[in-house]
């Protein structure tokens, strides 16, 4: 009598490893579809990280403006001063669209004068501070007159500067670009004499030449008070052009106020002072958000 064996052992039949490995396939395709929609999930709390940011910077301001509509809506309606002399929102916003296409043209008259006199005066007061940080004999030769150019009232200088030049863009432009010289010299002269001794002999070790240490070195570390002086200076172009809009009666969102202003028209003046006030806003904006965007490490 024969005893009978263990069952031999063999390969394992197809029918069982084939539910293993299908239950593999099946298991990876959950992984597959998560990391396909991993980017998608990245890309959506991305946005939304973007969205609550913008809604935390303009939340504020634009609560703080309700606030003061609703406030003078109420002062003009419960006040008995006539709309000649303290003019209802509503009164405001109806001179804004009824003299849109003008304001718009005298808007964009103002931001070119003055865009072109803060390029001028930026690019003339970073010159002064290069040579002002030079070294001290430079830095005692300039400043003096850097000072006087600013206490000087722009008002004083308008006149000689249109008897010179005229009264057309380029001179109100010369006079706005008067007021964005300082702040941008001063701002970033601080910002070159600031820079560590450290990183320029840095520089010097490795052979950098002096230009090379200036766009290298002096200027990344000048960015911050650079950029500081620069939003001055923008804001400053834009009371520079204004003014000389003022004093030439020429094309612009000066000369709309003073227009407006004397003929009574005041719902129309406060028209073109908010046109105004989102010129100069815009102004500020554009270095403030230039300094965010570059990288000047």
């Amino acid at each position: 009598m024969t005893n009978s064996g263990p069952p031999e052992s063999g390969p394992p039949a197809s029918g069982a490893g084939g539910p293993r490995s299908g239950a593999g396939e099946r298991a990876s395709l959950p992984n597959a579809e998560a990391g396909a929609s991993r980017p998608d999930a990245d890309a959506r709390r991305s946005a939304e990280r973007r969205a609550s940011a913008l809604v935390a910077r303009a939340g504020p301001p634009l609560l703080v403006a309700v606030l003061g509509v609703l406030a003078w809506s109420a002062a003009a309606r419960t006040t008995s001063v006539p709309a000649v002399i303290f003019p209802s929102p509503a009164d405001v916003a109806a001179a804004l669209a009824a003299n849109w296409p003008a304001l718009a043209g005298a808007a964009g008259v103002t931001a070119l004068t003055a865009g072109l006199g803060v390029a001028a005066g930026s690019l003339v007061g970073a010159a002064l501070a290069v040579a002002m940080s030079a070294s001290e004999t430079t830095r005692a030769a300039v400043r003096p007159y850097v000072v006087a150019l600013r206490v000087v009232p722009v008002i004083a200088v308008a006149p000689l500067l249109f008897r010179w030049f005229g009264d057309g863009v380029p001179a109100r432009a010369l006079l706005a670009a008067t007021l964005a010289v300082f702040p941008v010299t001063i701002a970033t002269a601080q910002g070159l004499a600031a820079t560590p001794d450290e990183y320029v002999a840095l520089a010097r070790s490795v052979g950098a030449s002096a230009p090379a240490r200036y766009l290298r070195v002096r200027l990344p570390a000048a960015a911050p008070q650079a950029f500081a002086g620069l939003k001055i200076a923008a804001a400053a172009g834009v009371v520079g052009a204004v003014v000389a809009e003022f004093l030439t009666l020429k094309a612009g969102i000066g000369y709309r106020v003073f227009r407006a202003s004397t003929r009574l028209q005041t719902a129309r003046m406060v028209a073109a002072l908010g046109v105004l006030a989102v010129v100069g806003v815009g102004f500020y904006l554009v270095p403030a958000l230039v300094e965010r965007r570059v990288d000047w490490g």
